[in-house]
């Protein structure tokens, strides 16, 4: 996700959910949304089939979904059946309780009948160019402002949308798009199947009038383009690049889970949204001078954040450090490693910026409510920032099996923090407990003082570096003299190395190959 102002069948079809919410009562197999959209006003209505599994003996279990309230926003749920049979329910503020006797592992399947306005999540507005639209906008957990589901990232599900509206809207969602039939009264039925199991936040709607571009095929990955038709000249130029991001996840990470790629033109609160297969971008992307960068970081998310969930929204980092380092090593693929030095070099100044108005660690277990705060530079530069300290610590060789050892473990599933540093240990061999601890757990970075002295007699140059802050942390740091670079490994408040240097130094530069993060004042003594 970007701010704004911000398979084989038969592998698809054996896909089972691995992560839940600790105690959970259920784990949503798959759901079927069906939806009337009108243009008399923005009210919708909705069926949802929902089939789950019980993970205990149970009397109820809850949905999320949010209420009417009293300004007539929200939804209104009308019946709850099983097999045609009525059930008991009661609807709270943001749940649907459920009244239904079940046995642990038996299946069953819901459907739960509802209507009203939704008071978010699918932003019903007007584009710039002053024509209706429909979007999905899902991001943290906003889909049971509009849909009836278990809204947290653990529960992956398959998911269909069957969408009836006017006849002059296209519709996209995740997926592929199995079904297309012309209705009376100049309505049209869309129906979309997505088969690989995703979380509520990437599951969505976009409907629109588009003109869409079917740019061609990466392996048997279709990607298309779909923009409103005023952007159409503009639009397929721009998004042409996705055709060129792909592959390089691909080569690089592993498969692509999902059946297609769209990138779509958009109007939600994001500037991208990773939607699974379905990628949403701000209005404005079509002509922004920066939307390859844009593309390849919510492509990325198709892999990390889609493909490999976080288990909560504590280990957000997961998703969008991924997405911005992943970005920026597709970037240092096409461009060379200056451009990958520039790009660190700016999260670092956001990393350090963003700590003096709040310091909290990067896994951030003091947030219960309120996701869109860890839309910030720890989850995203600084979980960066942590990814390339450990490619350079395990060497790219070592890294990238890592990378790729870890998508395959927890494609279609979820992960931790733990999980990821589990999948480095194995590869490497080495117990990456305190690098993982330092600079994800404890807020705050290095902020070193070094001071350096020449001695003529020895011909050495000794650096002194001592760090301000109270955590210490343990790192290699280089130091470059005359453009000469050494290694020191600091570890202690106060660390002393000395280094060969035939004449007084000109230059003494700390981390010029910017691979610390950290901050440095440097002084002759």
């Amino acid at each position: 996700m970007r701010k704004t102002i911000l398979s084989s069948a038969l592998l698809i079809l054996s896909i089972t959910v691995k992560a839940q919410v600790p105690g959970a009562v259920i784990d949503v197999q798959h759901y079927n949304f069906a939806l009337q959209l009108t243009d008399v006003d923005n009210n919708i209505k909705g069926q949802a089939t929902v089939d789950v599994k019980f993970l205990k003996n149970a009397s109820a279990f809850s949905l999320d979904m949010v209420k009417k309230n009293s300004e007539g926003k929200g939804m209104l749920v009308s019946s709850v059946t099983e097999n045609g049979k009525r059930l008991k329910f009661v609807q709270d503020t943001g749940v649907v309780k459920i009244y239904t006797n079940t046995k642990a592992n038996s299946r069953h399947s819901y459907k739960i009948s509802y209507a009203g306005i939704p008071a978010d999540g699918l932003i019903i507005s007007t584009n710039h160019f002053g024509h209706r639209t429909f979007f999905g906008d899902n991001w943290p957990n906003r889909a049971h402002n509009w849909l009836p589901c278990v809204d947290v990232p653990a529960d992956k599900a398959s998911v269909d949308f069957v969408v009836t509206a006017p006849d002059h809207y296209e519709v996209v969602s995740n997926g592929l798009k199995i079904k297309e039939q012309q209705l009376p009264n100049h309505l049209k039925l869309t129906h979309w199947h997505e088969a690989v199991v995703v979380p509520t936040k990437v599951m969505v709607i976009g409907v629109a009038a588009f003109a869409i571009d079917h740019q061609g095929d990466v392996g048997n990955i279709p990607v298309y383009t779909y923009v409103f038709p005023e952007s159409k000249e503009a639009g397929f130029k721009s998004y042409a690049v996705a055709k060129d991001i792909l592959p390089f996840f691909i080569k690089h990470v592993g498969p692509f889970s999902y059946e297609k790629l769209a990138n779509v033109q958009s109007k939600t609160i994001f500037g991208g949204m990773e939607n699974a297969s379905a990628i949403f971008y701000f209005e404005e992307s079509v002509t922004t001078p920066d939307i390859e960068e844009l593309m390849a970081h919510e492509i990325a998310h198709q892999w990390f954040g889609d493909g490999a969930s976080e288990k909560s929204f504590w280990h957000l980092w997961l998703s969008e450090g991924f997405a911005t380092y992943m970005t920026n090593l597709y970037l240092e693929n096409k461009y060379g490693a200056d451009t990958l030095k520039k790009r660190m070099l700016a999260d670092r100044k956001k990393v350090l910026g963003f700590e003096k108005e709040r310091l909290t660690p990067v896994v951030d277990s003091a947030v219960k409510n309120d996701y869109m705060q860890l839309l910030n530079a720890n989850s995203y530069q600084k979980g960066s920032w942590v990814l390339h300290m450990l490619r350079r610590k395990l060497t790219d060789g070592l890294f990238w099996k890592g990378i790729q050892n870890y998508y395959a473990k927890y494609r279609n599933s979820n992960a931790n923090t733990d999980d990821l540093r589990r999948e480095m240990e194995q590869v490497s061999g080495l117990d990456l407990t305190l690098f993982f601890n330092q600079w994800l757990r404890k807020a705050g970075h290095p902020d070193l003082n070094i001071g350096w002295h020449y001695d003529a007699d020895k011909g050495a140059v000794s650096v002194n570096v001592y760090q301000k802050q109270d955590n210490l942390y343990e790192f290699p740091l280089e130091i470059a003299i005359n453009g000469e670079v050494f290694h020191m490994q600091v570890k202690d408040k106060t660390t002393i190395a000395q280094f060969p240097v035939k004449v007084k130094p000109e230059t003494v530069v700390p981390d010029p190959n910017v691979n610390v993060l950290a901050s440095f004042s440097i002084e002759a003594q």
